[in-house]
C-alpha cells in the first residue's frame, strides 16, 4: 500500500485502517511546537472556551443506552475501576438510588474532575501565577495557583485545593482537600475525602487539549487509575459560558408542582 505524505502540522492522531483490520498510527498526536498559541512567557495558551464531547457524565465506564441515557465508551484506562470489596457494594448501591442519592440532584458543586466532563462548557484564564476556571454550572469557579505548595492542614472542600507547574508544555494541577460530598458521576462511582488528583492538561493542537486525571484514594481504591478525553474549543462567534442556576431550577419546578390548578 502507498501512502501519500500527509504534513506534521497534519499529523494529529491519523489512523489508517489495513486490509487485516490492523490499525496503523501516524504522528504522535501532538501539534508541532511552533503550531501552537502561546502566551507571552511561552506557555501553551489553554485560554478560551473548552467542552468535553462525551457521555462520561452518565458513566465514566463503558454503557449501555437507557432512559434518558445515552450509550457511551468509557474514559476509564482499561475500563476497571479498583474499589475495595465494601466500596463496589457501595457504588452499586449509589446507583440503585442514584435519583435520589446522587449529589447533583442536590445542586451541590459537583467537584473535580465531574465537572470537567459534565455538559456544560467552561471558560479558561491563564496567567503566570494562577489559571483560572469559570465553569457554567452554578457559576463555579477554581483557581490553579502556579508553583506553590498546598497549605497545611486539611480541609474538605467540594472542587479541592488546586497547585499548578508546568512540565514542558503540559499543565499538571495536583488536587487534594476534598470532601466526601460528591460523586464521579450519575452511576454512582463515588471517593472519600481521601481523594487525591493528579491533573494534566496537554494543548495537542489549537482547539484540542488532551485531559488526563489520575485517581487516588486509599480509602476507597486498591491502587490508583486514569481517566483520559479530549477537551474541545467552542468555535461559534462571541461563544461565552451563560449560566445554569440548578438552585432557581429546583425551586420553580417545587413551586410548579405546589401550585394549585385553575378551576
Amino acid at each position: 500500500m502507498a501512502l501519500a505524505a500527509i504534513p506534521a502540522a497534519a499529523q494529529t492522531a491519523v489512523a489508517l485502517r489495513l486490509g487485516s483490520g490492523q490499525a496503523l498510527r501516524l504522528g504522535s498526536g501532538q501539534a508541532p511546537r511552533g503550531a501552537l498559541p502561546r502566551t507571552d512567557d511561552g506557555k501553551p495558551d489553554l485560554s478560551g472556551v473548552w467542552q468535553v464531547l462525551n457521555t462520561a457524565a452518565w458513566d465514566i465506564q463503558d454503557h449501555q443506552a437507557a432512559l434518558g441515557v445515552p450509550a457511551g465508551q468509557g474514559v476509564v484506562a482499561g475500563n476497571d475501576i479498583p474499589y475495595q470489596p465494601w466500596a463496589l457494594a457501595r457504588k452499586q448501591e449509589n446507583l440503585k438510588n442514584r435519583r435520589t442519592a446522587d449529589p447533583e440532584t442536590k445542586c451541590f458543586l459537583p467537584g473535580i474532575p465531574r465537572i470537567t466532563y459534565m455538559p456544560y462548557p467552561f471558560h479558561v484564564v491563564q496567567t503566570p501565577a494562577q489559571v483560572s476556571i469559570l465553569y457554567e454550572y452554578l457559576h463555579a469557579t477554581r483557581n490553579v495557583f502556579m508553583n506553590v505548595e498546598h497549605l497545611p492542614g486539611s480541609i474538605e472542600w467540594f472542587m479541592g485545593d488546586s497547585r499548578g507547574r508546568w512540565d514542558g508544555d503540559t499543565l499538571v494541577v495536583d488536587v487534594k482537600d476534598f470532601t466526601d460530598q460528591t460523586w464521579l458521576d450519575r452511576a454512582g462511582n463515588f471517593h472519600s475525602e481521601a481523594l487525591h488528583l493528579v491533573e494534566r492538561y496537554t494543548l495537542v493542537s489549537p482547539d484540542h487539549i488532551e485531559y488526563e486525571v489520575t485517581v487516588e484514594d486509599p480509602k476507597v481504591f486498591t491502587r490508583s487509575w486514569k481517566m483520559s478525553m479530549p477537551l474541545y474549543r467552542r468555535k461559534e462567534r462571541n461563544v461565552r459560558i451563560l449560566e445554569y442556576e440548578c438552585y432557581a431550577y429546583v425551586h420553580e419546578e417545587e413551586a410548579r408542582r405546589r401550585a394549585v390548578p385553575p378551576r
